[in-house]
């Protein structure tokens, strides 16, 4: 490499460098808004749904096919596990702190759309095992989705249900939260947001 190439490429290698936190800044505050987002939504519904439906007759928004009916549920989708409320809890506890934790790596905007919604859900739910009765991390959480022949849902599992189905695409598609894309074959990761690498010129 002559001197001129090598003084034009140490200013781009520079920039490059500086432009990687600057990414990492702005999707944190995105996976935090939408985060906050998803939670506010859940916590709303629940406050309403319990101050104007708890105690009273389903209400039907299509026919039998979906209803809303308010029940408290200290287990998991169905009902089921009821007597292992603190393990999740905790489950969802550690959730929380995965995700908080790797957002510090993010520097895909999809990744990032995901874990906000496996954030928000999970932390709408733990507040409710948090804080209502009995508390102590067995509270009952607030369902009233009722779709016909399914589980009773809220918004904080319509979110992470939706999270998880992000998540497991982006894997499929094999693009890790840092950006970067594996390609099928063994080749080397590739940048999500950069070019594609031009292939082989032949030899002369």
């Amino acid at each position: 490499m002559t001197e001129t190439q090598q003084t034009t490429a140490a200013p781009a290698a520079d920039a490059a460098e500086e432009r990687g936190p600057v990414r990492r800044k702005r999707l944190i505050p995105v996976l935090f808004a939408v985060a906050a987002l998803a939670y506010l939504l859940d916590l709303s519904s629940k406050l309403l749904v319990v101050a104007k439906l708890e105690h009273h007759d389903a209400v039907q928004v299509i026919g039998t096919l979906l209803q809303l009916r308010v029940i408290r549920n200290r287990g998991a989708a169905f009902g089921l596990g009821e007597a292992m409320t603190i393990m999740f809890s905790f489950i969802a506890a550690v959730v929380v702190v995965v995700i908080v934790r790797l957002a510090r790596k993010l520097y895909s905007v999809r990744w990032a759309l995901a874990l906000g919604l496996l954030l928000g859900g999970a932390l709408g739910n733990l507040t409710d095992r948090l804080f209502r009765a009995p508390g102590g991390f067995q509270g009952g959480v607030i369902d009233f989705i009722a779709p016909a022949h399914f589980a009773v849902l809220n918004l904080a599992d319509v979110s992470i249900c939706c999270g998880g189905f992000l998540v497991v695409l982006l894997a499929f598609r094999g693009l890790d939260p840092d950006g970067t894309v594996h390609r099928s074959g063994g080749g080397r990761p590739q940048s999500g947001g950069g070019r594609r690498p031009s292939p082989a010129r032949s030899q002369r």
